[in-house]
């Protein structure tokens, strides 16, 4: 590969989902040269519609983020690149960043970077539940929910959260059953409450979804029984892969980035949105809120000796 042109920019924002996309719009019109680097391996690629956003309630996600970038690109002030970030490191009082997109390389020097990457999600060892995922199937119930009323629904959850993401997805759903996989923890006062709630559970080993090319049709069971469902919930295990940022940033338990209320991280020059951080997943729209109020704080930090009214004790 040949020397790359070294782009120099005041920030760099790493990921282009919503969280990304409205940084990067609102840092521009802040007239801040903004280099934005696309992996385009976003989370919920395989979601055929987005809800709840204002304006474009039920458009593909991935139309979504073509119309962000495309606003993004029409300012002189940005560069948008297709690259998979692997090295994020101190340069001075700067950061370089370095990626590569099918044996083409991109070097650029930024004052602040803007860590957008989302989380990488782990499902449970289920033959067919990516077949289904993104139809009958989903994981944000927020997001989904209002479409899956009054159908019958399974929720596979391994995690210790079930009882609590159970009866979130009962506010919707008539007919539920959750499935812990014999994994999730299950005592005896969770079961009351879901007992309460009119949700079912079993704990039973689950072999597979079932189903055809017209859709989700039941749950299998170890056992061989089959329980009939037309779609339902799965709860991933959600990790942050950051091996590429050389700085160390602190995290929380479930290894999200750490960050304070304007999106600034434990490191200087460093600032972290939307699935990155605590509390991990979050609708398009609250993703790209968070966006807005990061652009707005890396702003105020580059100007400098500004008082951010948000750090004050209220």
């Amino acid at each position: 590969m040949t020397a790359p042109d070294r782009i120099a920019v005041d920030v760099a924002v790493i990921g282009a989902g919503p969280a990304g996309l409205s940084a990067a719009l609102n840092l521009v019109r802040a007239r801040r040269s903004v280099l934005l680097v696309d992996a385009n391996r976003p989370r919920n690629a395989a979601t055929l519609r987005s809800h709840g956003f204002l304006t474009r309630d039920g458009v593909s996600p991935l139309e979504l983020r073509k119309l962000g970038r495309l606003e993004v690109e029409g300012y002189d002030e940005a560069t948008v690149v297709q690259a998979v970030v692997d090295r994020v490191e101190p340069d001075g009082d700067r950061w370089s960043v370095h990626g590569t997109w099918r044996g083409a390389e991109v070097e650029a020097s930024a004052r602040a970077v803007v860590i957008a990457t989302g989380l990488r999600e782990e499902f449970p060892a289920l033959p067919m539940l990516r077949a289904f995922y993104g139809t009958a199937v989903h994981s944000c119930v927020e997001c989904d929910a209002y479409e899956k009323a009054g159908e019958p629904l399974a929720f596979i959850c391994e995690t210790d959260d079930v009882v609590d993401r159970a009866l979130l997805i009962a506010a919707w759903a008539d007919d539920l059953v959750v499935y812990t996989n014999g994994v999730a923890p299950l005592d005896d006062a969770g079961r009351s409450r879901l007992a309460a709630a009119g949700v079912r559970v079993d704990e039973r080993v689950v072999a597979d979804l079932e189903g055809d090319r017209s859709g989700m049709t039941g749950v299998r069971l170890a056992d061989g029984h089959v329980e009939p469902r037309t779609g339902g919930f799965v709860r991933p295990r959600w990790h942050a892969d950051l091996d590429w940022m050389a700085a160390e940033l602190d995290r929380d338990a479930e290894g999200l980035v750490v960050v304070d209320r304007s999106g600034r991280t434990s490191v200087p020059g460093v600032y972290a949105v939307g699935d990155v951080t605590p509390p991990g997943p979050e609708q398009l729209i609250v993703a790209a809120g968070h966006g807005a109020v990061t652009a707005a704080a890396v702003h105020r930090d580059l100007v400098g000796g500004l008082t951010d009214p948000r750090d004050a004790v209220q």
